[in-house]
């Protein structure tokens, strides 16, 4: 695994978050398709707590701390907890933005990381650093993903009464 590689990987993965949620104004921002579903403004504040709380500082733990357990972490619960969807869609990604930026200066600055290093994780098994790396990467994939199903629920909902699937299954 190359470090720049993975580096390179999570840039470019921030620019393609910021131009899903460029144009996106506070009413959809805030809209959910379902009462299950996260808004757009909802997944650009879990990724940015998952920047700032999990897998930067679990793959430092995993590196610099053996024997340390991970802090814990709430993902889902956070949602509500932190009341994400009443925050201001602009500034969560700049704040987003931000943290990836402090993420990818500090992967730059390991030196010789041992990506084989295990740290024991919540769920019980050893789990190594270079495996969270990898996640991280695929962790953004995920919500990009989600951000354009949302942003297909959200067009296809404004156009009705006209109907989308001549366009293709999604």
């Amino acid at each position: 695994m190359e470090l720049e590689q993975i580096v390179a990987m999570l840039g470019r993965n921030a620019q393609r978050i910021t131009a899903l949620v460029a144009c996106v104004d506070d009413a959809q921002a805030r809209w959910k398709p379902d009462a299950a579903s996260w808004s757009v403004l909802e997944v650009i504040n879990h990724l940015l707590d998952e920047e700032r709380e999990d897998f930067r500082q679990r793959i430092d733990y995993t590196l610099h701390r053996p024997g340390d357990a991970w802090p814990p972490i709430n993902p889902v619960g956070w949602v509500t907890e932190r009341r994400y969807n009443e925050r201001n869609l602009e500034e969560s990604l700049a704040a987003f933005l931000a943290e990836r930026e402090r993420s990818l200066a500090w992967l730059r600055s390991l030196v010789a990381p041992d990506w084989d290093a295990t740290a024991i994780a919540p769920w019980g098994e050893p789990f190594a650093a270079g495996n969270l790396l990898a996640a991280w990467v695929a962790h953004d994939l995920l919500h990009l993903r989600q951000l354009v199903e949302l942003h297909y629920a959200w067009t296809t909902a404004s156009l009705t009464p006209r109907r989308c699937d001549y366009a293709g299954e999604w």
